[in-house]
C-alpha cells in the first residue's frame, strides 16, 4: 500500500511520521517548498534507528509521485492566524486546493482522498466536486478531532481516563460544531446523566473555542499534534479496512435531510472510505442546529462556485 500527504507543513510532517511509525504502507510527503519535503523525510528517516522501526518515508516536490497511491491525505493550505474564522480561508485555501484535485484527479484517478485543510467541510466538498471522485471516496477530517478534544475536556471535568470516554460531536467543524451530550458515554453512561446542564453548557463552549484558543496562545500557525492523530486515525480506519464509526466532513444526499453538502457526521470508515452514514436520532433542539450549520455552509459553498469553471 502507497499512502501520499501533500502539505509538509506541521500538520502534514507529523502525519506522515505517525503514518511510518505505524508501517501502514510506504509513506510520500509532497510539498512544493524546496527542499522542505525531502529534509524532513531525511529527518524521519534518521530516527528509524533510534525508535527501532524499519518504516519507509521519502520526501518529493513534483506532484507526480504520488502515483500509485490508495490514500492520499490533503493537508496543504494556509494555516489559520489569531483572529481569523475558518471561512476567511476559504477562498485562499480552494486556490490551493483546486490544482492539487485536479492532479489527484488525473494521476491516481482510484485513490481516497482525505481532506485536512480548512475550513474542512467546504475544502472537502470542493475537493469532492473538483475530482468528480464517487462521494465515498472524499472524506474531511474534522469532528473526529472535535470529538477528541470533547473528550479531553470531560476528562479533566470528571477525573476519568479518555480511553473510557466515547465522544460524539457533529455540524460544521468550528464554531458550527454541536457537541452532543446525550450520545457521549462515560464508561457506558450518558454524560447527560452525570453532569447538570451548566457543567455541560461550559465544556460544549470550550470544545467549539478550543481550535481558536490554541491558535491564540500559538501566536502564529495553529494546533498539529491533535489534528494529525485524528487524519492518522481516519487513514488507519481506511487502510486497515475496519469498518470503525468516526465523525467526518460526509457528502449527504437526504440523511438529516440534508442533500448536496459535506458536513460533520458519525460513519462507517472502512476500505472503500465512507461505507454508511451513521443517522442518529436527534431530537428537534439538535436538528436546528444542524440545519442551521448547514446553512451556514451552503453559504459559502455559493463563493465557492467560481472557483469551480
Amino acid at each position: 500500500m502507497k499512502i501520499s500527504v501533500i502539505g509538509a507543513g506541521n500538520v502534514g510532517s507529523l502525519t506522515g511520521l505517525r503514518l511510518a511509525q505505524e508501517n501502514l504502507a510506504e509513506v510520500v510527503l509532497i510539498d512544493v517548498a524546496k527542499g522542505i519535503a525531502q529534509g524532513k523525510a531525511f529527518d524521519m528517516e534518521d530516527a528509524r534507528s533510534l525508535l527501532n522501526i524499519n518504516y519507509s518515508i521519502q520526501g518529493a516536490e513534483d506532484i507526480q509521485n504520488i502515483k500509485g497511491s490508495d490514500i492520499i491525505v490533503v493537508t496543504a493550505g494556509l494555516a489559520r492566524k489569531p483572529g481569523m474564522t475558518r471561512e476567511e480561508l476559504l477562498a485562499k485555501n480552494a486556490q490551493i486546493l483546486k490544482d492539487i484535485c485536479l492532479n489527484i484527479k488525473k494521476i491516481t484517478p482510484e485513490a481516497i482522498v482525505i481532506v485536512v485543510t480548512n475550513p474542512v467541510d467546504l475544502m472537502t466538498y470542493f475537493a469532492l466536486k473538483v475530482t468528480g471522485f464517487s462521494p465515498r471516496k472524499v472524506i474531511g477530517m474534522g469532528v473526529t478531532l472535535d470529538a477528541s478534544r470533547f473528550a479531553n475536556l470531560i476528562s479533566k471535568e470528571l477525573d476519568v481516563p479518555v480511553t473510557e470516554i466515547e465522544a460524539f460531536v457533529i455540524a460544521s467543524h468550528g464554531e458550527g460544531m454541536l457537541p452532543l451530550a446525550r450520545f457521549t458515554k462515560v464508561r457506558g453512561k450518558p454524560l447527560d446523566t452525570l453532569l447538570n446542564k451548566e457543567k455541560i453548557s461550559g465544556l460544549i463552549k470550550k470544545t467549539v473555542g478550543r481550535g481558536a484558543e490554541i491558535v491564540a496562545l500559538f501566536g502564529t500557525g495553529s494546533a498539529y499534534f491533535a489534528p494529525s492523530a485524528a487524519a492518522f486515525d481516519l487513514v488507519k480506519a481506511v487502510a486497515k479496512n475496519e469498518s470503525r464509526s468516526l465523525g467526518v466532513a460526509a457528502y449527504c444526499v437526504g440523511e438529516y435531510g440534508l442533500k448536496d453538502i459535506c458536513i460533520g457526521v458519525p460513519a462507517l470508515i472502512g476500505r472503500r472510505g465512507i461505507e454508511k452514514i451513521i443517522e442518529l436520532d436527534l431530537n428537534r433542539e439538535e436538528s436546528e442546529f444542524l440545519n442551521n450549520s448547514a446553512e451556514a455552509i451552503r453559504k459559502n459553498i455559493d463563493s465557492l462556485k467560481s472557483f469551480f469553471a
